[in-house]
């Protein structure tokens, strides 16, 4: 056996142990959307690369495949100054996510034929605040569960207004999104069930929490939630006023949720389900009913209380939360039983949410980092090696002109990916989404077109006796190698 033999061959048991070392670890591996895997502890490390980035003390989060929480973790810190760690019984505020859960209620109401969701609101419960404006007439619980009211977000945002609350459209005309809207809706639905805002949250834990097993979430805090509260904390993680820990009947319909991921989940697993209302009652809740202002060209609806949008890995529905110092989000895929939630005690859980989308959906590359190392290093040995051959016109190599160059054009596809996918975990951009998707897809063509043209050739050259045992030897590691790692990363 020549030195050149024994060398190759140990190469080969290198390349062999290197690429099984390349294979995820870890039970139980989470479901992307693309129909490929992630093991938990690759997340597990996207999470604590995030917090360190974006400076977010403490986070809890769950993940949903199948209908079924396979993903639960807790880390940080819930109190930075007393250094008391995030833990399973953390309870942290939803913010907006209450919009959902509370159109949850609603529709529970007008099956139960106590409220018509396209009668005035008015004739309900007339609202002093805004009956300066005939207008207001027109409101109806559709059009606040939509955002088309016409309302403000917040009156106070409105410093010219002097605190007075205002309507910015004819109702029903167009999208604005509104808190306001969600507490006169609320104010209605007290009135209509004979009830104080403590009655009305313990109504909708009647409804809704309790047949869940959802214990400890309520939208007023009691004993329990102020205890194990995680503390606040803003952009340069200072803590925020203390008056979080106050503990009152302050009710606000789209905003004062407590909660955390697992009891959360029950109710996420429960909207996939479509348990808790009738058939009818969620069409009508998911429908689309208002198109959203977006600065690209994304078809971002609003429903009866959930943010949907579609791509083609599923049709999303989901909320975002941003009350001071408390920041989350929520994204499910009901057809296929998938989602997540994330609580943060930081300004930075909503953005982190539209980042675990993207992650998600293209985290494959990041799950598979070494295989796409290996894929390009075994590519660029093939096009180096067959390159020389090619220009010293050897009757040894295996790949003429024409393939040659598909090679060098699927490489440099192959090195672009990796970029993109690197800046991907650092940037959340749809529109850079939608040309990821369109290179992962050139990548697996790219793929196919080296191992197709180096097999062909391969065969030939073994047909016709043409090639040595150094060179077969040679060019059946190089095509062994892009073999195992092209098809772990299609």
């Amino acid at each position: 056996m020549t030195i050149y033999s024994r060398t190759l061959i140990v190469l080969c048991l290198l390349s062999v142990g290197w690429l099984t070392s390349c294979q995820n670890k870890g039970s139980k591996p989470l479901q992307n959307l693309i129909g490929t895997s992630m093991s938990p502890a690759t997340l597990d490390q996207y999470l604590e690369d995030k917090m360190k980035a974006m400076n977010i003390p403490g986070l809890a989060v769950a993940v949903i495949n199948d209908g079924k929480v396979v993903y639960h973790r807790v880390k940080g810190y819930a109190d930075k100054e007393n250094k008391v760690k995030v833990d399973k019984q953390t309870i942290f505020e939803g913010a907006s996510m209450s919009k959902s859960v509370f159109a949850h209620f609603t529709m529970t109401l007008v099956e139960q034929g106590k409220l018509d969701l396209d009668k005035p609101l008015y004739k309900y419960l007339p609202y002093p605040d805004i009956a300066y404006d005939p207008r207001y007439k027109k409101i109806t619980a559709r059009m606040i569960l939509s955002h088309r009211s016409g309302f403000p977000n917040w009156r106070d945002d409105y410093k010219d207004k002097g605190g007075k609350l205002f309507i910015k459209f004819e109702p029903g005309t167009n999208y604005h999104y509104s808190g306001e809207g969600y507490q006169y809706l609320a104010m209605v639905l007290k009135h209509l069930l004979k009830t104080d805002w403590r009655g009305l949250d313990a109504k909708i834990r009647e409804e809704i929490m309790q047949p869940l097993g959802m214990k400890h979430t309520r939208f007023i805090q009691d004993s329990y939630n102020v205890e194990h509260k995680a503390k606040p904390y803003g952009h340069k993680g200072e803590l925020i006023d203390p008056k979080y820990k106050k503990s009152d009947s302050l009710f606000i319909a789209p905003a004062s949720i407590h909660s955390e991921p697992i009891e959360f989940s029950k109710w996420l697993i429960a909207m996939m389900n479509h348990k808790g209302l009738k058939k009818e009652s969620f069409d009508e809740m998911f429908k689309r009913h208002s198109q959203v202002p977006f600065p690209i060209p994304l078809e971002l609806q609003y429903t009866l209380g959930f943010f949907n949008y579609t791509f083609p890995f599923g049709n999303f529905y989901m909320h975002g939360g941003n009350n001071e110092g408390f920041t989350c989000m929520f994204v499910i895929e009901p057809e296929k039983k998938w989602g997540f939630v994330v609580f943060t005690n930081s300004e930075y859980g909503e953005q982190l949410g539209s980042m675990m989308q993207l992650y998600f959906i293209n985290g494959w590359t990041l799950n598979k980092y070494p295989w796409l190392a290996a894929f390009v290093v075994f590519a660029f040995l093939a096009l180096l090696i067959n390159g020389v051959m090619l220009l010293r016109k050897t009757k040894y190599r295996v790949i003429n002109k024409h393939h040659f160059r598909a090679g060098l054009l699927a490489l440099l596809g192959t090195f672009i990916l990796s970029y993109l996918s690197l800046a991907t975990r650092i940037h959340y951009s749809q529109s850079g989404h939608l040309l990821f998707q369109g290179l992962y897809y050139g990548l697996i063509i790219g793929i196919v077109t080296q191992l197709y043209f180096a097999a062909n050739q391969m065969i030939d050259l073994w047909k016709n006796k043409e090639i040595g045992w150094f060179q077969i030897i040679l060019q059946i590691f190089l095509m062994l190698g892009l073999l195992v790692t092209g098809i772990v990363l299609i």
